[in-house]
């Protein structure tokens, strides 16, 4: 069985491409039936990670090269996207094998993310899963490969301080807004979104007291569960242009495939502010606000990449942190590639015993013939030994009268592993027959 990554994340592509790349929920499953129609031939098994700073798909197939499905995986990649395979090539990276299951691994401990040690991704994970399995995509491989990484993530999080050495996209954000604000006691702040992230950055927000808040969301009823737990206001995301100049700070992270907040409404807003600033944080993939936002004088506009410049950790501390986490993940890897070598010998081990029990049957088949003919049991327990003895042999030693030279040796060697073990091994010499003690 082999497995493969092919992905981008915020290391390897720009913010408008990984946008381009973004997969809402709903899209993820006819995407996955798509690749497995468009590798019929391969049949593989499929999973798609994507989050605002990575989209990742993960396949698993009996071909011998599981890099025969990097190109059409990358079409049809490129084809969602509307880019030039070329293009989506430059700002990808392909992983086989146990590089795979290391990468997995490490995205899932937080070790490739952008903030080190966040916990989000490991939810997003768990949610491919769920994704892949609904589709029926996902299968024993991409199975044992996905629930090997959570139980690596648990182990360094428990076993290590990587997560305490890292600051959330939530608090690099309320920390950004106290550069600008000298109170945050004074603002108001404006949510645009109900999900877990907008969860968490309100928690940070709500902590520094400000003078207001409000949550904006497409399904009203969503977005009131979440003001109600900060004492916020909920608001239509359908009113969001009259009422955006009340609000000094804007946070917005929503699944919408197109911008929310364009030019033109945050414009009227600054004009109705009498150009006091506004602080506004874009932490959605593909974008909520549009970036010629950010040319305005009176606006501070960041995104998800520039966050990532406020993450900064303990320096020794984290180093051995990371060290101890990559060699959780080692030993993640070591165990995932012997589980995955087991499982390539199944096919063989099935067939041995297919052709084991078909020598036991026939010799059953004659023992009871002879006990019919009146034969005594000691005849017939001898004779079933002996066929038994024969059948299992009889291909083993026609290899070795066949071979000669070095290949004769080493099939020697190989033969004694298996059936003298405990006895001294043949020595490869020409001789026939094997001498060996107790």
């Amino acid at each position: 069985m082999s497995v493969i990554t092919l992905g981008l994340n915020h290391t390897s592509a720009p913010l408008d491409l990984r946008g381009k790349l973004a997969f809402a929920p709903e899209q993820i499953a006819p995407v996955l039936r798509a690749m497995r129609e468009r590798l019929a031939s391969a049949a593989p098994e499929a999973a798609l990670v994507s989050t605002c700073n990575r989209t990742e798909l993960y396949l698993a197939t009996d071909m011998a090269k599981g890099g025969d499905l990097a190109s059409p995986a990358m079409h049809l990649l490129a084809d969602h996207a509307g880019l030039e395979t070329h293009h989506l090539q430059q700002h990808t990276y392909l992983r086989e094998g146990r590089e795979a299951a290391r990468h997995a691994f490490r995205v899932a401990s937080g070790l490739d993310s952008m903030v080190l040690g966040e916990p989000q991704i490991l939810g997003q994970m768990k949610q491919a899963v769920r994704e892949a399995d609904s589709a029926g995509t996902l299968g024993t491989t991409l199975h044992q490969l996905f629930q090997r990484s959570f139980s690596v993530a648990k182990e360094v999080r428990t076993s290590t301080d990587i997560g305490a050495h890292s600051v959330s996209m939530a608090a690099a954000a309320v920390r950004l807004a106290g550069q600008l604000f000298e109170d945050l006691t004074k603002i108001r702040v404006l949510f645009v979104g109900a999900g877990e992230m907008i969860d968490l950055v309100a928690t940070h927000f709500a902590a520094r007291q400000p003078l207001a808040m409000a949550v904006a969301n497409r399904t009203l009823e969503r977005g009131e569960t979440l003001a109600a737990r900060f004492g916020a206001r909920a608001l239509r995301l359908s009113d969001l242009p009259q009422r955006l100049q009340e609000y000094d700070a804007v946070i917005s992270c929503t699944a919408s495939a197109l911008p929310i907040i364009g030019l033109g409404a945050v414009e009227r807003a600054l004009k109705a502010r009498r150009r006091r600033p506004m602080f506004m944080v874009d932490l959605a993939v593909p974008r909520d606000i549009e970036p010629e936002v950010g040319s305005l004088d009176d606006v501070y506009l960041y995104t998800v990449d520039d966050l990532s410049e406020l993450v900064q950790t303990a320096g020794e501390k984290r180093q051995a942190a990371v060290e101890r986490a990559e060699a959780i993940v080692d030993a993640g890897v070591q165990g995932f590639v012997h589980w995955l070598d087991q499982r390539a010998a199944v096919p063989l081990i099935q067939a041995l015993n297919r052709q084991a029990d078909d020598w036991r049957d026939m010799e059953l088949i004659k023992a009871r013939k002879l006990l019919a003919k009146g034969a005594s049991v000691e005849d017939v327990l001898e004779s079933l030994s002996r066929g038994l003895t024969h059948k299992m042999l009889h291909g083993t030693l026609a290899e070795l009268h066949s071979v000669e030279g070095l290949q004769r040796e080493e099939l020697a060697q190989t033969v004694s592993r298996l059936f003298l073990r405990g006895l001294t091994r043949h020595t490869g010499n020409s001789g026939s027959n094997s001498n060996h003690q107790g």
